[in-house]
């Protein structure tokens, strides 16, 4: 399976898993089709309450055409909403174990999720050409085949980026800096910055909040990557920047430094007394 090394601001590489080209196909199958059958339920309902729209008079039919806009929104909306809310997993990615990242490896943002939805052109196009066809009846017409072709050649665009880049990027990814990358086959919390701590738990470094949380994804994405590969002496550049950062001095081994970091920000982020200790200790400095 191909591996890809992504750089971090330790100056340490992390590896992520390329998914295959059938393995994106098929989660993006099993998008449309997630999409196609919602259109198909809200084209049903829509024919049942409004039966007797041509009856209706022009205030009516504007109506109607706003009801039916809102109706199939959803479709269009369905990429960025559910890459949102998930943390970059629709349900297709979800059933084929793929997410997206940012191409540092960390959790992407709202703007790099928003860039990517806005330049998606793989599937949507699909979507609007049936929208189009169904509005129309079924007739064709040069508009619409100028839509196929144009839809068409954004989407072999896509196949041939994906193919040949050397992260697998298509179009929207190339410009909102996010890679899509293949995930555990069973993931759980353990996969996130999230641990578990004891309520009588002690942080040992409260500095730990001034860390972004992307910073916190790429420490948590170093810890997994060492204790996966049995190479923890790149461990230690990352230890050193953090300990320069947030100028701590500790005879801590990396991993176990690393570690810690990870169990004080769960303890300080969830305990309001924490966070009241760790302000004022940043006021101090």
């Amino acid at each position: 399976m191909p591996v890809i090394s992504i750089p971090t601001s330790f100056n340490i590489d992390v590896a992520f898993e390329v998914p295959s080209f059938g393995r994106r196909m098929a989660s993006l199958l099993i998008d449309m089709a997630v999409e196609v059958c919602y259109l198909i339920s809200v084209s049903w309902l829509g024919a049942r309450l409004f039966s007797d729209a041509f009856s209706w008079d022009e205030d009516g039919r504007h109506n109607l055409w706003a009801a039916q806009l809102l109706m199939i929104a959803p479709v269009f909306l369905y990429h960025i909403i559910m890459e949102i809310t998930t943390n970059g997993q629709s349900v297709g990615k979800k059933i084929m174990h793929l997410r997206v990242v940012s191409h540092n490896g960390g959790k992407a943002s709202v703007s790099q999720f928003l860039i990517r939805w806005l330049l998606r052109v793989s599937d949507l196009w699909i979507v609007i050409l049936l929208i189009l066809l169904l509005s129309m009846g079924g007739g064709t017409n040069l508009q619409t085949l100028f839509m196929f072709i144009l839809g068409l050649g954004f989407l072999v665009t896509d196949i041939v980026l994906v193919a040949s880049s050397k992260r697998a990027q298509r179009i929207g990814d190339l410009l909102a800096h996010t890679i899509l990358i293949r995930t555990n086959r069973y993931e759980d919390l353990s996969d996130t910055i999230f641990r578990e701590v004891r309520s009588d738990y002690v942080p040992v470094f409260p500095q730990v909040m001034q860390i972004s949380d992307r910073d916190l994804n790429i420490i948590k994405n170093l810890l997994d990557n060492a204790r996966k590969t049995y190479k923890y002496e790149g461990l230690r550049t990352a230890a050193d920047r953090v300990k320069s950062y947030l100028k701590i001095e500790t005879d801590m081994e990396p991993y176990q430094f690393l570690d810690k970091l990870l169990e004080d920000y769960n303890y300080l982020s969830t305990n309001q007394h924490g966070l009241t200790n760790s302000r004022s200790m940043d006021q101090v400095e």
